[in-house]
């Protein structure tokens, strides 16, 4: 039981003061990067399917 006390005191220490935390600007421009790169990976995705979609749609149409 020691020891998970001392890990649980150790751990809180590190995060305190040995993590450096990135500023609040930072984190909100990253997020926005995040944010956008993702629409723009969905929206790619989603033409590629609705093409694959109208392709296979065509083709077995044909048959």
């Amino acid at each position: 039981m020691q020891k998970l006390i001392t890990f649980i005191k150790e751990s809180v220490v590190e995060m305190r003061d040995k993590v450096s935390w990135p500023k609040y600007k930072d984190l909100q421009s990253s997020s926005v990067l995040v944010l956008v790169a993702s629409v723009i990976f969905a929206v790619i995705i989603g033409i590629i399917d609705l093409a694959f979609d109208n392709a296979m749609s065509w083709f077995y149409g044909a048959f």
